[in-house]
């Protein structure tokens, strides 16, 4: 299976393909299994259910499932924050994983599984994504695999295992894989794959469109000699062309988001990017067991940046031995990697200012820390190229097979950080499923409704509107609007008649009330409101309606 040798940089099929592709994703499945373990022991019950951006990413899958299937045309306007429209634009919309989820939600498990299969499902493509083209650029199995277990499982992906928007790079590889091809032949069938798989890529998240983007242009900075002077004229018009549709097929996802951000405002800020800009010892940061308490758990704030000390060894290797300067698929990873440093640095870095005053999709990104995770991936990339070398120079079949069997254990040793921490998810109470039997137009309040500060508390209800999809005045996401804010101001005096009224006048039919969070006095008044009607209860959460 482990093929250490050099295959012809690609040219042409080779016997047993299919077999060794599906045998590589096997690996990177068990490779996904090994590094969130014990996650796919019981992937319907462990969850990150106590971080609120877990639950936030299960109820946007569960959410772009559901609309996908009943009405697609209004996806982004989701079942938080009423009446505010376009609220699945107040944060990711994550299409892709959605994607992948789907099936799962459809054939009636739950949003965590979903979750789960996606996240899982995210680990393996990503590395088997890269191992594909760096095994392509190099012709060895072994710097494939090199590559792809540093590219997905790094230190950055391994600490942010709530976001499931971080682990899908899967399709930025075959972005590049795809562009390396068209600068070999300018053609219209390249044009639209590189086209193809920026768009996936860029609808995994608004991060990674922008990473994306900056990824093709380092790309074609390194490779600049290729598509000017006398190839211009054959290869600017298919990168045009290129640029054109993948403008297009974007453009019904990123107008809502525009739109967002024309209505309420929602553009980061000078400050809040200096809160998440890179310092440098954020890459000696690492959740590593191997690094964590030896070292490294003093430069830890949350984002981790450590590439590993196999992978800086391999990097010096393809730089001291030239081919990260000669090759020119090695030299787009190194600019890559060198860029997205600089970048990941923020207002730290001088030029991140003015591309952030005049770079519109700067303006929408608060973590610049996070062009790290792409530098990783570039480190990951340049690493692989790095082991081809390495393994080039041992003579014997028998040392080519053990180095490179201890190459690939020991990149995975060295990263592997578990076994992880997880939550027990019981499921989402009953009660909420009532609720899909209230008439049309309904509106849900869920009380306590939380102060702006403390809108991640909202989570657990909107978890719960899985089960009807009740348009609900709470909601949680990266944006809060002032309207909620408003609700709040109000309804923190519930059931108070005036508080009552002003719910009735936002729209509110049914009252979902969680009796264990509300004080006593409260509940005390609630049993003698008069335009109240207890409708269903299981004990701990009740559901009131309007008389």
């Amino acid at each position: 299976m482990i093929d250490v040798g050099r295959q012809g940089r690609g040219h042409g099929a080779i016997p047993g393909a299919l077999g060794m592709h599906l045998a590589t994703l096997a690996l990177f499945i068990a490779l996904a299994a090994f590094h969130t373990w014990p996650l796919a022991a019981a992937p319907g019950t462990w969850c990150r259910n106590d971080n609120a951006d877990a639950v936030l990413n299960e109820w946007t899958i569960a959410w772009v499932a559901h609309r996908l299937a009943s009405d697609p045309l209004r996806l982004f306007d989701a079942n938080i924050f009423h009446p505010e429209k376009r609220t699945l634009a107040f944060s990711e919309h994550m299409l892709p994983q959605s994607l992948i989820a789907a099936p799962v939600l459809w054939a009636g498990g739950s949003p965590v599984l979903a979750f789960n299969v996606s996240l899982l499902a995210g680990f393996a493509l990503t590395g088997w994504a890269f191992w594909f083209v760096v095994r392509r650029w190099t012709g060895s199995w072994t710097a494939g695999a090199v590559a792809g277990s540093l590219a997905a499982f790094n230190a950055h992906s391994l600490t942010r295992i709530a976001h499931l928007q971080a682990q899908h790079l899967e399709f930025l590889p075959l972005a590049l894989l795809a562009f390396d091809r068209l600068l070999q032949t300018p053609r219209v069938r390249h044009a639209l794959e590189m086209a193809a798989w920026f768009v996936l890529q860029a609808l995994t998240s608004g991060y990674f469109l922008l990473f994306t983007a900056v990824t093709m242009i380092c790309a074609a900075a390194a490779r600049f000699s290729e598509w000017v002077g006398k190839r211009a004229r054959a290869v600017v018009p298919v990168v045009l062309l290129s640029t054109v549709a993948a403008g297009l097929a974007l453009a019904p996802f990123l107008v809502p988001y525009w739109r967002v951000r024309s209505e309420q405002g929602l553009v980061r800020t000078i400050a809040e990017l200096r809160l998440y800009s890179a310092i440098p010892t954020d890459y000696l940061a690492t959740g590593s067991l191997v690094h964590f308490k030896a070292w490294s758990q003093p430069f830890f704030r949350g984002d981790a940046l450590f590439p590993g000390v196999i992978a800086l060894l391999l990097v010096a290797v393809a730089l001291a031995l030239g081919v990260g300067f000669r090759d020119r698929r090695a030299r787009m990873c190194l600019l890559i990697t060198v860029v997205c440093v600089c970048l990941s640095f923020g207002v730290h870095f001088p030029p991140y200012r003015w591309l952030f005053e005049h770079v519109p999709l700067f303006q929408g990104l608060r973590a610049a820390i996070r062009f790290g995770h792409v530098a990783l991936v570039g480190i990951a990339m340049l690493g692989g190229f790095g082991a081809a070398r390495l393994l080039s120079l041992v003579t014997s079949s028998r040392g080519r097979a053990t180095a490179a069997v201890a190459l690939i254990v020991l990149v995975n040793a060295e990263a592997w950080r578990g076994p992880l921490g997880f939550t027990k998810y019981t499921g989402i109470p009953r009660i909420y499923k009532s609720l899909a039997a209230a008439p049309a137009g309904s509106v849900v309040a869920c009380i306590p409704m939380y102060p702006r500060g403390e809108a991640f508390r909202n989570v657990a209800y909107m978890l719960g509107s899985t089960l009807n999809w009740v348009p609900m005045l709470n909601g949680y996401s990266g944006f809060v609007p002032a309207s909620y804010v408003k609700h709040v101001e109000h309804a923190g005096r519930f059931p108070e008649p005036a508080a009552v009224d002003y719910l009735r006048r936002a729209g509110v039919t049914p009252f979902v009330v969680d009796t264990r969070r509300v004080r006593p006095e409260r509940l005390a008044l609630l049993k003698d409101a008069k335009d109240l009607r207890l409708w269903t209860t299981d004990g701990n959460i009740s559901i009131y309606l309007l008389d």
